[in-house]
């Protein structure tokens, strides 16, 4: 019996080592989330940042690891705000045939292996937003992560997002076939006993559709009424939850951003006065700018050596209406369209696109946590947050390429990638 409480004593002693294991990172440039700072350092002890500072200026114990980063910058673990680990590159299987044609268990296998490449790519967090057809599985996946048995980043679920009732995919001309929904349908009277459902499997915000390609012609028109968009967002706010909405025309940004939406994905065709309008009603921007250009690639663009799609210099226009507008801007790049693990594009994109590399960095750790409600976990790399951080080669504040050079990447203090 002595015997067993001594092992006893001794397992416990080491757990509690493990977990106050500390080391010191020593990069040539720190970025904290909001500003960069030279011959920095970052203390970690367990799962939390400890201390940042100037070198000479943090003490550490005698037991604290060194770690040397030469020629390196280290970040906030990056937090990519618009993706889908349930969908694969369109170029690869149509929307359709993944919704209809892939099982289940296929497209979760595939979504453990998207979630990793995520997390080794230097993404700590992601919001994914939608799992076109494959019910709550998102839900799963981020339990999963949380218990231990995949690896990927920490997941904000969004479930099936919510549709005007005949609006979304796929469908059949044939009227007798019913079709897999890629999303759940809703209406006026019931749209606050969906919204309620979704909240009990274990969503950690609600995504509608504001507007859709059903009108004539597969023209972009509204979907929900302004009326029914305000109903989702008082019922998920009750709650502590926002609601994001897809939308690229006027007229559904207009209705999504009056009744009281937190994010507008995409607004291809957002302007000025629209996206004032966002910057008056704090809703944030998630421009997708990657998964527009992706599509059109796979529609036979070849990028580089033809002219820019009629789709692309409106898209160019507009993003650079809402950085006139001042509309706080998120970076998420709608990643699933294109491959999971390239997440940077969106960011080598939006300095291409016309904002300054510094602030597409702070878009993706500290404005992203900041609208995401996560802030006070992680984003920054500040004391007593969550350790997740990341280096890369070189200093992406001047060459945003130096985002997809990871050489560590660190979650809750474990270092996954060295």
């Amino acid at each position: 019996m002595k015997t067993i409480f001594l092992l006893v004593l001794f397992s416990l002693a080491i757990k509690n080592a493990d977990a106050q294991t500390s080391y010191l990172l020593k990069a040539d440039r720190v970025f904290d989330g909001v500003i960069m700072h030279d011959q920095w350092v970052v203390l970690v002890s367990g799962e939390q940042i400890e201390a940042i500072g100037p070198v000479g200026k943090i003490k550490v114990g005698v037991s604290t690891k060194i770690i040397e980063l030469k020629g390196q910058t280290l970040l906030p673990g990056l937090i990519e705000g618009h993706s889908h680990v349930l969908l694969h590159p369109y170029n690869e299987t149509s929307w359709d045939d993944q919704v209809l044609k892939e099982s289940r268990v296929e497209r979760t296998v595939r979504a453990t292996s998207h979630l990793q490449k995520t997390l080794m790519a230097g993404f700590t967090t992601i919001r994914d937003l939608g799992t076109e057809g494959a019910g709550y599985d998102d839900v799963g996946l981020k339990q999963s992560i949380e218990k231990g048995l995949i690896s990927g980043p920490r997941m904000l679920v969004a479930g099936p997002a919510i549709v005007a009732t005949g609006s979304y995919g796929p469908k059949s001309n044939v009227t007798a076939i019913k079709l897999i929904n890629g999303a759940e349908e809703a209406d006026d009277q019931n749209i606050v006993k969906v919204v309620r459902d979704q909240i009990g499997h274990g969503v950690d915000m609600v995504k509608i559709y504001a507007d859709y390609g059903w009108g004539i012609n597969d023209s972009i028109q509204p979907t929900f009424l302004e009326e029914e968009i305000r109903k989702a967002v008082l019922t998920a706010k009750s709650s502590g939850r926002g609601v994001v909405a897809h939308a690229s025309s006027v007229e559904g940004m207009r209705r999504a951003i009056l009744a009281g939406v937190e994010t507008i994905e995409h607004g291809d065709n957002g302007t000025l006065e629209i996206f004032k309008l966002m910057k008056e009603k704090n809703v944030a921007f998630c421009p997708t700018l990657a998964a527009g250009d992706a599509v059109l690639q796979y529609k036979g663009w070849k990028k580089g050596t033809e002219p820019e799609p009629q789709r692309i210099i409106e898209k160019r226009a507009s993003f650079k209406l809402a950085l006139k507008a001042e509309v706080t801007i998120c970076m998420g790049g709608d990643v699933g369209v294109f491959s999971h693990g390239d997440n940077a594009k969106e960011m080598e994109m939006m300095v291409d696109y016309g904002m300054k590399p510094i602030d597409v960095l702070r878009s993706a750790t500290s404005v992203n946590a900041d609208v995401f409600h996560i802030a006070k976990q992680v984003g920054r790399i500040k004391t007593n947050l969550i350790a997740d951080l990341i280096a890369v080669n070189g200093n992406p504040a001047e060459n945003m390429s130096a985002i997809r050079q990871v050489t560590m990447v660190i979650k809750s203090g474990k270092i996954v990638k060295e």
